[in-house]
């Protein structure tokens, strides 16, 4: 009596019984053993099926998580070139934002003295004369001039006169309160502006200021620099340009009594 096969424990070992049972003369007559051998063949073709729709589906998740790697890392690049053109960018407008900043006031500055320039004292007369009209509270200029600058440029040349002028500059913003605003009108003018101030006090600080001038020396020159000034004080309604005309006028007087005054 022939021996019973064991069972086997997974599918390939059942595979190898179903072909050594078929391989088996013993069973060469058995009525089981042709559907027995297709249904061995059946299920290799479908086994040989499921296999090749398994390697389609790894190779199509492979492809897939390649694909999505791939977007990813296209994101993750774009991003940092985003992120690069946006820090480019804040860089760019802070540059823009600084130089705007420089070239205004450079605009507004005179290169020589570094004091405001003719169009930045403009500006100032403009704000201060609204203010003045608003508060009813006038302010008074004082335009002062080099006395016989020209003898300074034609003796010792116009980096003497440079010199000269840098350091009349600096007497005059020393001499100042901190509120005051003065700039150079033009060559060797200046122009001193004072917020709320009477006449009379306007004269103390005009006499500061060219006692400070008076009190500069320098090595290549044998006599005192002095400077000639004129005041007058703003009457409220009327237009700057009046207020500067009179205290031009009045540093005419002064040029012409002598220099070295003070008239208003």
């Amino acid at each position: 009596m022939p021996e019973c096969p064991r069972h086997a424990c997974n599918e390939d070992e059942l595979v190898t019984q179903v072909q050594a049972l078929l391989a088996d003369p013993v069973h060469q007559a058995n009525p089981l053993r042709e559907p027995l051998a297709h249904l061995l063949a059946c299920n290799q073709v479908h086994q040989a099926q499921l296999h090749r729709l398994i390697r389609i589906s790894d190779g199509y998740q492979y492809i897939s998580r390649r694909q999505q790697e791939n977007l990813e890392q296209q994101y993750e690049r774009q991003l940092h070139r985003l992120e690069k053109i946006a820090r480019i960018s804040d860089r760019y407008q802070n540059s823009l934002r600084e130089l705007s900043e420089t070239l205004k006031q450079a605009s507004l500055h005179d290169p020589l003295t570094s004091l405001g320039n003719r169009r930045f004292l403009m500006e100032r007369l403009t704000q201060e004369t609204e203010r003045a009209n608003r508060k009813a509270s006038p302010y008074t200029l004082a335009i002062l001039d080099v006395d016989r600058f020209k003898t300074v440029n034609d003796r010792f040349g116009h980096e003497a006169g440079d010199t000269v002028l840098c350091s009349i500059a600096n007497a005059i913003a020393d001499a100042l309160r901190e509120y005051d605003v003065c700039g150079r009108w033009g060559g060797e003018e200046f122009l001193i502006l004072m917020p709320e101030t009477p006449l009379d006090f306007a004269l103390q600080i005009a006499q500061r200021v060219t006692q400070s001038i008076k009190a500069i020396r320098f090595e290549f020159l044998d006599t005192r620099i002095s400077a000639s000034v004129g005041l007058s004080t703003y009457c409220l309604g009327e237009r700057f340009s009046d207020t500067l005309n009179r205290a031009d006028a009045a540093l005419l007087r002064a040029k012409v009594d002598g220099r070295d005054r003070i008239e208003a």
